[in-house]
């Protein structure tokens, strides 16, 4: 009979062990979502940014009553943009702060080191800050990404624009880790569609500050076009050190140079510089009066103007929010992933494209358009792609 007994009270430990691992995070009362932004490194400024958009929405969230009577509790956590740092930094927020669901969690290499650690504790990846591919493939039920990606904005917007400036000679510039490398593969991939080939390529240390080696390089190649794998500095210090060459190529950069860091830190120099993106940089002046009033709303709070990054930030955990409401109140991670599975998130005041996931879609939109820096301000310059 104790036996017997032993067996019961086993098995129902068993099942409340199972429960509570897939409501981690989830109280009568609270909904604890962690974040991991390089807070101290070489994109601390976009982390700032992307950090700032997500409290403002949980703040707003949480002044209407939160989700379903849950207030949110976000907690980040900073890697420095380092890998080693981001495993740590997830290990904290899932075995000590017991998170629901990591958020908006910024760099490529840093969420491939990062998503063993969560997937082990069944916690789900959303919508990290981040366009590689890794982020939704391979399939994984708790990877769920938001951004066009790297290599197709590349496939597609290279091919396009190289046609519209004639150009002879196509050439690159990357960080050489994942994200730059994911960049250069999507240009080899659409100058291979047009019979062409990079005619020159280097690459730089993630942390590096000169490119004096690099743009002498493609001067010398004489490259009249260059894709730039970089992030903030490097597209800010390479396109510095080509003007004082003399060297003028029509550079591309990816979504991850599009910000108004760029214009404001390089200058005048940065005029011309083509990037791809989704949503609009959200100016104070913007012509969208709900752009204005968002954009006049964070300043407010955090007195500085928003970004494109505090426009992920924002929107991020705005289809979060979407996706935990219609779970209903029981919230585990199975009824959010059933939630997701028919989430369609309409185009916002800000531009982006519809996002729809499904059982085996784990990635929002795959569309981007151009932007142009003139007179020191992005742009709009393209419709959507179909990268298809």
């Amino acid at each position: 009979m104790n036996r017997r007994l032993t067996l019961i009270a086993a098995s129902l430990v068993l099942a409340s062990g199972t429960a509570l691992a897939q409501s981690q995070g989830v109280s009568k009362d609270e909904i604890v979502l962690g974040s991991i932004q390089d807070l101290s490194g070489p994109i601390a400024g976009f982390g700032k940014q992307v950090r700032f958009g997500m409290m403002l929405r949980v703040d707003e969230a949480n002044e209407q009553g939160g989700v379903n009577g849950r207030k949110i509790r976000l907690v980040v956590e900073d890697s420095g943009y380092e890998p080693r740092r981001a495993v740590l930094a997830a290990q904290k927020l899932v075995n000590q702060d017991k998170i629901f669901a990591m958020v908006g969690h910024i760099g490529t290499a840093q969420n491939m080191a990062a998503m063993p650690v969560q997937f082990q504790r069944n916690v789900i990846n959303f919508f990290p800050v981040t366009a590689a591919r890794e982020m939704y493939e391979p399939f994984h039920k708790l990877k769920y990404s938001f951004a066009a990606t790297y290599y197709d904005q590349m496939r597609v917007a290279v091919p396009l624009l190289v046609k519209e400036k004639s150009a002879k000679k196509v050439c690159a510039m990357y960080q050489d880790d994942e994200f730059g490398l994911e960049v250069l593969r999507g240009a080899e991939e659409g100058l291979k569609g047009m019979g062409m080939a990079l005619a020159e390529r280097t690459s730089f240390k993630r942390g590096a500050t000169d490119f004096s080696s690099q743009m002498q390089r493609l001067a010398s190649a004489q490259c009249d076009f260059v894709v730039l794998g970089t992030i903030i500095r490097e597209t800010i210090g390479g396109i510095a050190t080509a003007r004082r060459l003399g060297f003028n190529p029509t550079f591309l950069g990816s979504s991850a140079s599009y910000t108004d860091l760029i214009h404001k830190l390089g200058g005048p120099a940065m005029n011309g510089l083509y990037a791809t993106m989704t949503v609009q940089n959200p100016y104070l002046d913007d012509t969208s009066q709900p752009i204005r009033f968002w954009a006049t709303k964070y300043k407010t709070k955090f007195n500085e103007d928003p970004t494109v990054f505090s426009v992920y930030g924002y929107s991020l955990v705005d289809a979060f929010i979407r996706a935990a409401s219609k779970a209903g109140q029981n919230l585990t991670t199975d009824s959010f992933i059933k939630a997701m599975d028919t989430m369609v998130i309409p185009p916002d005041i800000f531009g982006s494209a519809e996002m729809t996931f499904g059982p085996q879609k784990r990635l929002g939109s795959n569309s981007s358009r151009l932007s142009r820096i003139e007179d020191g301000r992005w742009k709009v310059v393209s419709e959507y792609f179909k990268t298809n």
